[in-house]
């Protein structure tokens, strides 16, 4: 069983920068393919970005703005949020799975959440 918790939101202006964390705990975190997603309310759960050994991947709405990193050695993953606009406003869930894929289906482990505001 994999735990996740994130952290690092908070309130940004539009234009401004924010990082998020997600540590993991309870199994080979190298091993997984780590994602993040985002849910606006009233919206479906958005793929935001992947990485996995070959390298990272990105929503269509995040590429050039978002860089996701992992530490394999200190079991945590990171998303690097730049020009943010107000429309990236939600909450912010790491997950952990098997293969990379936008469908949150395809996760198996979730975090809590942490909330991003962009205001305008």
């Amino acid at each position: 069983q994999v735990q996740l918790v994130e952290s690092g939101g908070g309130l940004v202006q539009a234009g401004g920068s924010l990082s998020v964390s997600c540590a993991a705990s309870g199994g080979t975190f190298s091993s997984y393919v780590m994602g993040w997603f985002r849910q606006a309310p009233g919206k479906e759960r958005e793929f935001v970005a992947g990485i996995m050994r070959s390298g990272p991947y990105y929503g269509d709405s995040m590429k050039g703005r978002f860089t996701i990193s992992r530490d394999n050695a200190k079991n945590t993953v990171y998303l690097q949020m730049n020009s943010l606009k107000p429309e990236d406003t939600a909450v912010y869930y790491c997950a952990a799975g098997w293969r990379i894929s936008r469908d949150p289906g395809a996760y198996d482990y979730w975090g809590q959440g942490t909330q991003v505001t962009v205001s305008s």
